[in-house]
C-alpha cells in the first residue's frame, strides 16, 4: 500500500484544523488515518479492538511508522477521530 498511495494529502486537507503554536503536540492525522484504514481492511469494527490490535502487531505498527515502544493512540481518540 506504502507504494501506491501516497498519504501525504492528508496533512495538507487537515492542516487548517491544526494549531502549529497552541497546545499540546497532535498526533499526526497520516497515523489517525491509516488507523481508521487498517481497521476497513481487516474488518476491525471496534475501536478498542484496533487499539489492542495495533498494540501487539508489529506489522501494523511498520505500517503507522511506530516503534516498538511508541504509545499507540487510545480508543477514545480513533473514535474522536471517525
Amino acid at each position: 500500500i506504502q507504494k501506491h498511495v501516497d498519504f501525504s494529502f492528508i496533512r495538507e486537507k487537515v492542516r487548517q484544523y491544526y494549531c502549529e503554536d497552541n497546545g499540546r503536540p497532535a498526533i499526526d492525522p497520516v497515523v489517525l488515518f491509516k488507523m481508521i484504514f487498517i481497521g476497513y481492511l481487516y474488518g476491525i469494527r471496534s475501536e478498542r479492538q484496533l487499539e489492542k490490535e495495533i498494540q501487539t502487531n508489529i506489522a501494523y505498527r511498520w505500517f503507522l511508522g511506530l516503534s516498538l515502544t511508541d504509545r499507540v493512540p487510545d480508543h477514545t481518540t480513533i473514535s474522536w477521530n471517525r
